[in-house]
């Protein structure tokens, strides 16, 4: 895992919702090929219906309820995959990455809060987190990458980034 210097304000200060690929009133089911790859977890709280289908189950509080929610993620990306659902897959594998975001970010921060709104967003101090964010974070991160690796996930991808984007 390599380090990243943080921002020095958040992104969603200056979130340009026109430009956003994408849209919440789309059913990503009914046209995929509205559906956009993006970068890390973009689109993963709008993309409907894949966002309820897959974040109800998405919690990180301690190891063990992270261990349960990324073995049944997981579960859901191979079902995606299963049934050539490129969207579905991309989705749950965004939620597996945005499992490790999060808690690691609840592990490097006292409640998980990165920047203080009440003083210019400036960044607030690291290492003031919790242990057993990380232990959940680690959970997240080892499911992530056995998604990325699928073999048959990884060349729905790649085929969908050169046929749609």
């Amino acid at each position: 895992m390599g380090k990243r210097r943080p921002k020095e304000t958040p992104s969603y200060l200056n979130f340009d919702e026109e430009a956003y690929s994408w849209k919440p009133d789309v059913d990503y089911k009914k046209h995929p090929e509205l559906y956009r790859v993006g970068r890390g977890e973009q689109g993963v709280l709008i993309c409907e219906p894949y966002k309820s289908e897959i974040g109800q189950f998405w919690r990180f509080k301690t190891k063990a309820i992270a261990e349960e929610s990324s073995s049944k993620i997981y579960d859901l990306f191979l079902g995606y995959v299963n049934k050539q659902d490129f969207v579905g897959a991309d989705m749950a594998r965004k939620y597996l990455q945005m499992g490790f975001t999060r808690a690691r970010r609840y592990a490097n921060y006292r409640g998980g809060k990165k920047y203080d709104k009440e003083n210019e967003y400036r960044l607030l101090e690291r290492g003031t987190g919790r242990k057993e964010k990380a232990e959940a974070a680690e959970v997240f991160y080892i499911k992530w990458k056995l998604a990325e690796s699928n073999e048959i996930y990884a060349q729905m991808k790649q085929n969908w980034k050169k046929r749609i984007g």
